[in-house]
Formats: structure tokens, sequence, C-alpha cells
């Protein structure tokens, strides 16, 4: 976050307790997750350092709800956000991420109307609806980057190599070979029928 005068300032200090400043009292992570469901802009800084600490501060807080059963964020989401670190799309996430969530948060009231009017099926489409254009539009700013995007033709993904053919004498050596098995097969089953 960039500092902004309207930003009230935490300070963390070594012994992990937060200051607020604007309040001159200690707060703690439920008090700073209170301040975000209320809007109230702050910025987190190392006492110590001077760092601006605020990305692992929010992430603390949204760990500490998760580990009480509020589980808000799908492994598999958290899956695939981990796959991106380190990826060539990294850069490209959190600007999606920020822009899906301003969505969703800009189309909440409506979504919670249809979620009030019904708890059947048009609950669960307005939320697939939200889903699927979310998807379209990550989908569009990410053929941007695709290569061959400004030839207008798309990539094609790779085809598997064929096999080779097996060669003539190879599969007269595997005729052979099966031929043998079978006739050790019918000795073997001779064998066993004529001792009983």
């Amino acid at each position: 976050m960039s500092k902004k005068s309207d930003q009230t300032v935490i300070k963390k200090y070594a012994n992990r307790r937060l200051y607020n400043t604007g309040t001159s009292s200690y707060v703690t992570l439920e008090d700073l997750s209170e301040m975000v469901k209320a809007e109230d802009d702050f910025v987190v800084y190392d006492a110590k350092s001077g760092e601006d600490i605020t990305r692992s501060v929010l992430t603390q807080i949204i760990f500490e709800h998760e580990n009480k059963g509020q589980n808000l964020l799908p492994i598999a989401f958290l899956r695939q956000l981990i796959r991106f670190y380190g990826d060539s799309m990294q850069t490209l996430v959190p600007s999606y991420l920020e822009f899906s969530m301003q969505n969703l948060t800009n189309d909440q009231d409506n979504l919670r109307k249809k979620l009030t009017e019904s708890f059947g099926n048009s609950a669960f489409e307005a939320m697939e609806e939200q889903v699927r254009r979310n998807s379209e539009m990550f989908e569009n700013a990410m053929k941007m980057f695709m290569p061959f995007s400004q030839t207008g033709t798309s990539a094609q993904p790779a085809k598997e190599p064929e096999a080779p053919a097996p060669a003539a004498n190879e599969l007269d050596s595997l005729k052979d070979q099966i031929a043998e098995m079978q006739k050790k097969i019918t000795e073997l089953a001779d064998k066993s029928a004529g001792s009983k």
C-alpha cells in the first residue's frame, strides 16, 4: 500500500504487538480485520526497520480466519495460486485478482439480492455467472500475451510425437515370440491334463 494522508499508521513491534497511532492504543489482528471490513485504510510498518509490512499482516489475517474454520479460499484456488509463484504469469495475477475482486465487490449488492430471493438454483446461477464473466475476462487478458496473438492465429498446443511404426523384422520377431509362448502354454496345459 502506498502511504496516503488518510491512512492510519499501525506499528508492529518486536514482541508482535500492533500499535494504532491513530487511537494511541494496541490492537489485535482481529481489530485490523474489523478495520478492513469497515473500509478503514491503514498501513503497517515494522517499528524497528520502518519497512512496510502491510501485505504480510493482511496475509496473516487471512491465515487466522482460515485457521478458525472460516474457509473462504478453495484448496484448488490455493494450489493454483502457489503454481503462479515464479511463473511467467506471476506479474499478471495480482492485477487480475484485484480486478476480479473489484467486480465482485461492485456486483455484491446484486448477488446478495439474488441470494436472498431464493436459496435454489438462481443463487448458484448468479455465482456461476459471475465466475464465468471473470473467467472470460481473464482469458481475454491472457490472449493479449499469447504468442502469435497479433497475427490472429492462435497458438496450437504441441502434438505428441507419434511412436514410430515397428520395422517389419521387429514384427516378425514379436510374432515368433508369441508363437513360442503359445506353444509352451499348450505343452504346460497338456502336462497338467495328463497328470490328472
